[in-house]
């Protein structure tokens, strides 16, 4: 079955459940007003009865004149009188010990209640020929029950009313159930588009449009569907630019590795067939061997730069993360790059206490530290870079300051990506050729639970801001 004629069968059922309660009950409290209405009506002639019909000298007696005048008047509206003596037999409107309130009502009149009674027409407790109301009332003297009054009504007056009621309520009835039928339509019909529109959305999303768009007052659950949708699809829409993204930094990685390693290649290659062949002359063999080393040290760095990322990058590697000096593994890293800093006419500089306890993995941190610091050296030609280390609270400080060329804050933004390279033109530079470096910093550092911060603006240099956690925070990190 569609949700269509699921809606409307739901609608319908609660709005038909409704309109019958509400008819039940409307024609149950109808029917009880009526009978109610009618036994206050008896009542009322029973008590002008009891009032005028007893003469005022000899309460025990009867004024049978009042009595007749009074059912001539009332016998059009079909209400008819009976009185019972103190003996329970009838003596009005003619005597007949055979006719009698029952025993079960007359204990109750002699107590002076009044009973309302509904009685058939065989019944022998009234004179009657037909389906009454009735009331008895007791009529006392002196504390002494001398009479009873009934006063009946036909019950046809009360049900003509009723079936006329009924008959408008069934013709309410019929236009509720169209006016339902309609209504649960229409309703359903409005749920179906609401949930149609989320369906062609989806069609669309399956057929890779991501910039689809459901707007939603936010009322309801289907609403707040709408708007996981709508996060959903924009999520899905961030991610398909950063795979894009990713795709084409591949790529450009790619271009750039095969570059980078045809190079060597062509030069080792040249340089092996000029060694078979005794091309080169035997003076030159030495420096061509350490040509070949040189050019194979750089592609196993770049092979080893793509294997290392990846295996940060799935936490393959274990840190063994110990305290030491910092200051000496920086001394280490600056007697390393001082000839690449020599090079480019750079200067290293190292400000720090003689010790600067750090916790860290050793070898992993000379990597982090080496990787910023030759990065700096790359972009900074005839300046200086600076390194500080410093004892923070709960923490070590260092930073990598240079006077290149600087970044621009869309470049600050990409550096941690992999394969981007803030300056695609040094791509053939002897170092930081394959983008990885920085993605590799980044991924040690936050192994290492710490941070790292970059401030740069072009041609005003760059600043590198590292924190590493002190044992006792790292411990609790973990």
């Amino acid at each position: 079955m569609k949700l269509i004629y699921q809606w409307m069968l739901a609608f319908f059922g609660v709005i038909m459940t409704t309109i019958v309660i509400v008819g039940i009950a409307f024609t149950q409290y109808s029917t009880k007003t009526a009978y109610n209405n009618t036994w206050d009506q008896l009542e009322g002639y029973a008590s002008v009865i009891e009032r005028e019909a007893f003469k005022q000298g000899s309460q025990a007696t009867l004024s049978k004149q009042f009595i007749d005048d009074s059912q001539a008047i009332l016998s059009q509206q079909r209400v008819s009188f009976n009185f019972f003596n103190a003996q329970n037999e009838m003596v009005y409107p003619a005597p007949n010990s055979n006719v009698s309130v029952k025993k079960k009502y007359w204990k109750y009149l002699k107590k002076g209640q009044v009973q309302r009674l509904s009685m058939s027409k065989d019944s022998q407790q009234f004179n009657n020929d037909q389906d009454q109301l009735v009331v008895f009332k007791p009529v006392f003297y002196n504390d002494k029950l001398i009479y009873v009054i009934g006063v009946g009504s036909s019950i046809k007056n009360v049900k003509s009313g009723l079936v006329t009621m009924r008959k408008n309520l069934l013709i309410a009835f019929l236009l509720s159930t169209i006016g339902g039928i309609l209504l649960s339509y229409v309703l359903a019909r409005y749920q179906i588009y609401r949930i149609s529109r989320l369906r062609n959305a989806t069609h669309l999303v399956a057929e890779g449009d991501f910039d689809v768009h459901i707007d939603n007052p936010g009322k309801d659950e289907l609403d707040d569907l709408a708007t996981d949708f709508n996060e959903m699809v924009h999520s899905l829409n961030e991610s398909e630019a950063e795979i894009k993204r990713q795709e084409d930094r591949r790529r450009q990685f790619m271009a750039d590795v095969a570059h980078e390693m045809r190079t060597p290649l062509t030069t080792v290659k040249g340089l092996l067939e000029g060694l078979a062949y005794d091309a080169i002359p035997e003076e030159m063999r030495e420096k061509s061997i350490s040509l070949m080393q040189n050019e194979t040290n750089r592609l196993i760095r770049l092979v080893n730069e793509n294997l290392d990322y990846e295996k940060i990058r799935t936490n393959q590697i274990k840190l063994n993360q110990q305290t030491f000096n910092a200051v000496e593994a920086l001394q280490n890293i600056q007697e390393q790059l001082q000839k690449k800093a020599a090079d480019a006419g750079d200067t290293i500089v190292l400000e720090a206490q003689e010790e600067v306890a750090i916790y860290a993995d050793y070898d992993r941190f000379v990597q982090v530290m080496f990787n910023i610091m030759q990065n700096a050296i790359q972009f900074t030609n005839n300046g200086q870079i600076t390194v500080t280390a410093e004892a923070g609270f709960h923490e070590t400080i260092l930073t990598v300051s240079d006077t290149g060329i600087g970044m621009t804050s869309e470049q600050v933004k990409n550096i941690w990506e992999r394969y981007y390279k803030a300056d695609p033109s040094r791509k053939n530079t002897k170092y930081g050729e394959s983008g990885l470096g920085l993605a590799i910093v980044h991924q040690l550092v936050q192994l290492h639970h710490g941070t790292i911060e970059v401030q740069s603006e072009p041609d005003q240099g760059t600043t590198f801001i590292l924190t590493f956690p002190d044992e006792t925070v790292t411990t609790d990190a973990n």
